[in-house]
């Protein structure tokens, strides 16, 4: 069966960084119902074979009326990012989904470790608002890689979702030198928590080069590569 594509109005847009940008959307054909964690694609009219498929994971839980929030950074020269940036309230844009399989584990009798870089952030501030909404009472871990000071995402959310939920645990790290450093900062933290210690339920989402080898790390210390969640976005 082919797949859905449908067009989406765009309703709103929000600057949350200098280079980040937020977009709310409403399919007009049929309400996309997803799990959070998954991701639509959006279909842009640009490159040389358009249209040009590019992957947005939705950052708050299924809405009753069907708008979905989508955030997105804006890449220098990158084509997608740089089409989206122009668009306005009022806009159209087709897309097709959800998909993906960056969900909860089926069974939470684990710490929950999310480890995002950048906007893999995104699917997990979805995650963490529905856990919280549902009142899943699991301890929850968050390490947020940014790649500057002004481009930590969702920071204040974050400080109170730890306010709130006491059982939530933020822990946000600076990495302005790219891939290497944050990979580097990250592990430095995650050695003294995992290693000797019972095992969690371990939730990547970045740029391969920086969930693989953190994958690396904990198939290093006894988890199967299945326990060990990853989404990647390049």
């Amino acid at each position: 069966m082919a797949e859905l594509t449908q067009p989406a109005t765009v309703l709103a847009v929000t600057d949350l960084t200098p280079h980040v940008r937020q977009l709310v959307i409403k399919p007009k054909t049929t309400k996309i119902t997803f799990q959070p964690g998954q991701w639509v694609s959006l279909k842009l009219p640009v490159g040389p074979k358009p249209p040009l498929n590019r992957a947005y994971s939705m950052a708050d839980p299924s809405s009753p009326f069907g708008e979905l929030t989508l955030v997105f950074d804006h890449i220098p020269g990158g084509l997608g990012s740089t089409y989206l940036y122009k668009l306005r309230s009022g806009d159209e844009v087709f897309l097709s989904g959800p998909y993906g399989n960056f969900t909860l584990p089926q069974s939470l009798d684990r710490e929950l470790l999310l480890i995002g870089r950048y906007t893999g952030l995104v699917p997990m501030r979805c995650l963490l608002k529905q856990m919280f909404f549902s009142k899943i009472q699991i301890p929850v871990l968050l390490i947020a890689v940014a790649p500057d000071e002004d481009e930590v995402l969702f920071h204040q959310e974050w400080l109170t979702m730890a306010m709130q939920h006491p059982s939530f645990r933020y822990l946000p790290l600076v990495a302005p030198n790219g891939e290497p450093e944050a990979v580097e900062k990250t592990l430095a933290m995650l050695t003294p928590l995992i290693k000797g210690q019972p095992k969690v339920h371990p939730m990547i989402c970045g740029t391969k080069a920086f969930v693989r080898p953190l994958r690396a790390y904990f198939t290093g210390e006894g988890y199967d590569r299945k326990e060990v969640k990853v989404e990647t976005y390049d």
